[in-house]
């Protein structure tokens, strides 16, 4: 069995919103969801892209995504990544591919001297926030966001072999 970590390619937005419609399913918010296949084209391909997508794909098939942004923390000086969306398929769960979407951005963060790489999640979302809390993530209690940074986030990069 295989997993590979890929760059979304640009004839992709179908797939990028169809798993933006899955986790949208499982978080019990689809009445949220706004995007069409247009706006996801134009927010990572368009004029000036300011949205990535990595792709996870499991023997060839893609299977889980995360979506990210360049933010900056002004205490920090630096940059860093927030993590918009990241999913695996139900069917996929349980092999590490989530973890190796995060190791992926942890690895982006750490080559361009990025202090870090957060995100939230739901507070009824227990099974995420356990896996989280094992990579090293602290949850941040009034805002519930999802931070790796120092020798966490210099570790999880460092477990991509």
């Amino acid at each position: 069995m295989s997993l590979n970590i890929r760059r979304v390619r640009p004839d992709e937005a179908g797939l990028v919103l169809a798993f933006i419609r899955e986790l949208a399913v499982y978080e019990k918010l689809s009445h949220e969801v706004e995007a069409t296949e247009a706006m996801i084209t134009d927010a990572l391909f368009g004029e000036r892209p300011q949205l990535h997508c990595a792709i996870a794909e499991w023997n060839g098939e893609p299977v889980g995504f995360a979506v990210w942004f360049v933010n900056f923390s002004t205490f920090s000086g630096r940059h860093g990544i927030y993590l918009e969306d990241l999913y695996v398929r139900p069917s996929h769960r349980g092999r590490g591919l989530g973890k190796a979407l995060l190791v992926h951005l942890a690895v982006e963060c750490v080559e361009n001297g990025w202090s870090r790489l957060q995100w939230a999640v739901l507070d009824w979302n227990a099974p995420s926030i356990a896996f989280y809390k094992s990579l090293g993530a602290v949850m941040l209690d009034d805002w519930t966001l999802c931070r790796v940074t120092g020798p966490a986030l210099t570790q999880l990069a460092g477990s991509a072999t």
